[in-house]
């Protein structure tokens, strides 16, 4: 049986411990809060513009002259984005993308891969230690974005590869991150970034848009706007996803620390009735020493 100083500097640590992690769990509170925000006004920006785009696409149709980011090719060079957080102590937040990014790589492009054709662009320190210790190729340029998270910072990100598709350096881009469903649930998501997918389906009855210029000259100032816009969502769901997990880390962390307080507890005061009911019996075995002298 461990010794009461030793029970009692354990209960002192696991107290000292519970503070954190109950701190920790108000300022990932009050981080979620401040994150959502943002995400909830991109959510309704971002689904309007990508309707606008496709129904302009569609309107236009072989008029335009360049629609390289509709067009499908030869998937012989892949991206693969990987949106993670900076930090840790936030459950299996990071892992799961990281994860879900390897085995994307194995089931889907394994080809590509061993001809050195899968580039990884990590948004998060932890995707770039993970992706750069392991020698896979990295696009090691924007990886810290998380330190002043804006849509310019973003866009400079969006930009890079918007403008290595065109040039051809990547034939598909995919993007893996975490989307912000509620504080206790983040779902995984593996989305196609470029070629375009348009999920809205466009019917005869799509809006007369009343555009000045015409959609020639606007969709290519559009196409852009919305891949940036797409990648900065993408981003802010991640971002509050991570708050809301590590909040969730953190309460179970609390609650498990009040649960070892309680188990540690008990067994101070049971070596504590142990030590008394040593002393008393040695009391009374003395008392009874010196009646029998």
């Amino acid at each position: 049986m461990p010794s009461l100083k030793e029970v009692k500097n354990r209960i002192i640590s696991v107290i000292s411990t519970q503070q954190i992690t109950k701190a920790m769990r108000m300022v990932a509170a009050s981080k979620l809060r401040k994150s959502q925000e943002k995400m909830h006004q991109i959510r309704p920006f971002a689904g309007k513009l990508s309707t606008i785009v496709s129904n302009l696409t569609a309107a236009v149709g072989a008029d335009l002259d360049n629609d390289w980011y509709t067009i499908k090719r030869d998937e012989n060079k892949i991206l693969i984005v990987a949106i993670t957080s900076d930090r840790g102590l936030c459950g299996a937040f990071n892992s799961t993308v990281i994860k879900t990014t390897v085995r994307l790589i194995q089931e889907k492009y394994p080809e590509q891969f061993r001809k050195g054709n899968v580039t990884i662009l990590p948004l998060g320190k932890r995707s770039m230690d993970y992706f750069s210790k392991r020698k896979y190729p990295c696009a090691d340029l924007y990886w810290g974005i998380f330190g002043q998270l804006t849509f310019a910072n973003v866009a400079q990100a969006g930009n890079y590869v918007i403008e290595t598709f065109k040039r051809g350096g990547f034939d598909k881009v995919e993007i893996v991150y975490n989307e912000f469903k509620n504080v206790a649930t983040q779902t995984l998501k593996v989305e196609q970034f470029l070629p375009l997918t348009f999920e809205t389906p466009v019917t005869s009855h799509a809006p007369d848009y009343i555009l000045e210029p015409n959609a020639v000259e606007l969709l290519p100032e559009l196409i852009p706007q919305l891949l940036n816009v797409q990648l900065y969502r993408s981003v802010l769901e991640s971002n509050a996803a991570e708050h809301a997990a590590r909040m969730t880390a953190m309460d179970k962390a609390s609650e498990n620390a009040g649960e070892l307080l309680k188990e540690l507890k008990l067994a101070y005061n049971r070596s504590r009735q142990a030590a008394i009911t040593k002393e008393i019996l040695e009391i009374v075995g003395g008392a009874e020493a010196l009646k029998s002298a």
